[in-house]
């Protein structure tokens, strides 16, 4: 997961993925996120070259340089792609055309240095495109994205760039050579046999065709979701609708309306899962609950021209073909060579272990609710409903109550935005020996932009963390984690430049920012994410940090969450946004009591799409009726009714805007395996989750190595042993098989 990656949290309760790839991914061609091509960019035609754009220049300032959000002009991008893969191509026929023996300092790590302007500006037009998504980055990006294609294939398709990196594979001299500097070369050369290297000329044109396609249909798949989410705003003008709702969702709300300039006296759900997530968990409305969940769950599928199923079904196809192409039977096979999982067929096992499970707690789950739904009825005096989706949060937060009593309208107030980001900065200097220091000394994209210094304990600057808070226009939906520049020691030390984005909406000017405890533990997931970042150890950038795989990059985040609910951090942190006092204890043992409340919700949820996306990339048919599809898998596998897939293939972002969490989604919960299980060794440490000596194990063996080593390896060398899947049904309260 070489430079720039994109880590979105997407598991039973996360947010939707996706990640955009710089230079160093093309090289290493893992993720083929903008697909490859072959040839050079050379007879692309866009605007005339810029060469005195300040985007391309090396980042100066301290620290080694930082990226420089203040030079930033959007109209200059266009232009400036131009020159950079201009440059890039250069680098790399240098690098493929020498005359000097092969060996992996000129070339495979000469490749990590190459194209290092077009990696500086891809990562600067990525912030652009995730977060300031406005005017003319669209157009751009549509532009942009096939020559970016092609260029990735033009790397991969160099028959004498291949040729040398498969001599230094082939030599028996790199058998003397260290571990990682043996995975590295092997792991390059992997890449480029599954990315076509070995393919003939005419193959090669087909793939480059495929590839680039591929990578405008991601662009409009993308740009249309962000549309539809502005397109679709649920407005409330009478403060009777308002009933249920927390005061601090309704002056999230108040404050969405305004910065639309609405007047005074309205109120807006905007289409974006931290919006309408409270809304439909406290709203008494049951009208407008349901107004908010289609608006949501309907996202590029009204028929219209955002509307995103005739891209799916291309998507799709042309995908199955390249899988052929290459060699293998479908695209699911493909890409998961280099996973943990090693196969569609192992991935199904875990997700078809746990499903039932999942299931039929949802048919406890609902019984509840719909107890209390019918109670209701006979109270008010009013029809009997049956639960449906749009009902499933609002009653479950009922049942909770009933059950634990545990309402948690009244933890919100104790769950200050600010006071959490001290709360995780606070468990990385226990753990961790890391300090992060505000400052103000290096440009931000935003205002809303906050900067911190990492320090370690000899007092030396080893990162730059950026958090990114709020939602606005032009921001896509969701909480991720982005990497500006990895950690690495060779040729030159390199600090990372790490940042988390998420999309809290803002409270009344003055007002502290309260979230929900979901989203603090997202807060929690995607910091963990940045210390895989911050904490990377390694001598190679292709190996740095969550440059790992798919299945295993998000086990530190997940493990993270678990700080959250740790006694530390709610009576330091977890304080009242009036009175200051901590949580209660009382409420604090309530809320561990009920951890593992709803999840059936939680993992029927996220399963159900997992399974749909494996489903999908196993199948061979040429095409694909997504809404046929989609109703027919979730008929088979028995879906409840109750509550829908949490990403719709409309809108699927992990899926259908690049190919790298395509076939991947189940990652998450293989991830999660490793995590619960890590998390019983937390509990049963002298130290619990504070325990220093397990806490350096894990720093020493998962967050600092990277991609050093085989990633189960890394998991045994925490351990002591392999992992005990049997954990993960216990975290969910699920019995044993």
């Amino acid at each position: 997961m070489p430079t720039k990656t994109f880590i979105d949290r997407s598991k039973a309760k996360f947010v939707s993925p996706w990640r955009l790839v710089s230079f160093a991914m093309f090289v290493m061609i893992s993720s083929a996120v903008f697909g490859q091509q072959s040839d050079s960019p050379q007879g692309v035609r866009g605007p005339a070259m810029d060469e005195s754009s300040p985007m391309l220049n090396a980042w100066d300032g301290p620290y080694g340089g930082v990226p420089p959000w203040d030079k930033v002009e959007v109209t200059r991008f266009e232009a400036a792609f131009e020159v950079a893969l201009v440059r890039a191509t250069a680098d790399v026929q240098e690098i493929a055309n020498q005359e000097a023996r092969p060996t992996i300092e000129n070339t495979i790590l000469a490749l990590d240095s190459a194209g290092a302007a077009l990696e500086r500006l891809d990562t600067l037009f990525s912030v652009q495109t995730g977060n300031l998504n406005l005017g003319p980055i669209p157009t751009i990006e549509r532009s942009v994205s096939p020559k970016l294609s092609e260029f990735a294939d033009s790397i991969v398709q160099n028959p004498k760039l291949f040729s040398r990196i498969e001599a230094i594979y082939k030599d028996p001299t790199l058998q003397s050579e260290t571990a990682v500097r043996r995975r590295l070369v092997e792991d390059r050369y992997q890449s480029f046999i599954r990315q076509g290297a070995n393919l003939s000329d005419g193959d090669k044109a087909k793939l480059t065709e495929i590839n680039s396609r591929l990578a405008t249909l991601f662009t409009d798949f993308n740009q249309n979701v962000l549309e539809d989410e502005k397109r679709y705003v649920t407005w409330i003008d009478d403060p009777s609708d308002l009933a249920g709702l927390p005061e601090s969702t309704i002056a999230a709300m108040a404050s969405a309306a305004k910065e639309r300039q609405e007047s005074a006296g309205k109120w807006a759900v905007t289409n974006t899962r931290s919006s309408i997530d409270p809304f439909l968990t406290y709203s008494d409305n049951r009208l407008l609950r349901e107004q908010v969940w289609r608006n949501f769950y309907t996202r590029c599928d009204h028929g219209d021209k955002f509307d995103n199923k005739p891209l799916v079904t291309e998507i799709l196809s042309l995908r199955m073909r390249r899988a052929k192409l290459l060699g293998y039977p479908t695209h699911a096979a493909w890409r998961m060579q280099r996973t943990m999982a090693a196969s569609p067929e192992n991935a199904m096992a875990l997700m078809m272990r746990v499903w039932p499970k999942a299931v039929a707690r949802v048919r406890e789950e609902v019984a509840d609710m719909q107890r209390i739904a019918d109670m209701e009825a006979v109270e008010k005096r009013r029809p009997k409903i049956k639960i449906e989706p749009w009902d499933y949060r609002y009653y479950a937060e009922k049942v909770r109550k009933e059950k634990y009593d545990l309402d948690f309208n009244e933890v919100e107030p104790y769950l200050q935005l600010d006071k959490l980001v001290d709360g995780m900065i606070w468990v990385a200097s226990e753990l961790f020996d890391l300090r992060f220091v505000p400052s103000s000394d290096f440009p931000v994209f935003h205002p809303d932009v906050r900067t911190w210094k990492v320090i370690n304990p000899k007092q030396e600057v080893v990162g730059l963390f950026y958090l990114d808070p709020y939602a606005r226009e032009g921001k896509r939906s969701g909480a991720w984690m982005t990497e500006y520049r990895p950690q690495h020691r060779q040729p030159k030390v390199s600090i990372p430049i790490v940042s988390n984005n998420s999309n809290f909406v803002k409270s009344a000017d003055g007002q502290p920012v309260l979230i929900s405890w979901d989203d603090a533990t997202t807060l929690f997931h995607e910091f963990g994410h940045a210390l895989h970042g911050l904490l990377s150890n390694v001598d190679y950038k292709a190996q740095a940090g969550t440059r790992v795989a798919r299945d295993f990059v998000e086990f530190p985040s997940q493990v993270f969450e678990h700080w959250l609910s740790t006694e530390p951090v709610l009576k330091k942190f977890a304080v009242h946004y009036q009175t200051g006092q901590s949580l209660p204890e009382d409420l604090v043992k309530r809320i561990l009591k009920a951890k593992q409340f709803n999840q059936g919700f939680a993992t029927v949820e996220y399963l159900s799409s997992a399974i749909m996306d494996m489903r999908l990339h196993t199948e061979t048919a040429d095409r694909i009726d997504p809404a046929e599809y989609e109703q027919r898998l979730l008929s088979e596998l028995g879906m409840p009714s109750e509550l829908p897939m949490r990403h719709r293939l409309p809108h699927f972002l992990h899926l259908f805007s690049s190919d790298s969490y395509s076939a991947g989604y189940y990652s998450y919960l293989w991830s999660d395996a490793l995590t619960a299980d890590a998390a019983e060794a937390f509990e049963e440490a002298p130290g619990r989750y504070y325990d220093r000596q397990l806490a350096d194990r894990l720093l020493t063996t998962v967050l600092s190595v990277g991609d050093t080593i085989d990633p189960a390896d890394s998991y045994r060398r925490f351990r002591g042993r392999d992992v005990d899947t049997n954990a993960l049904l216990r975290k969910r309260g699920f019995p044993v098989d």
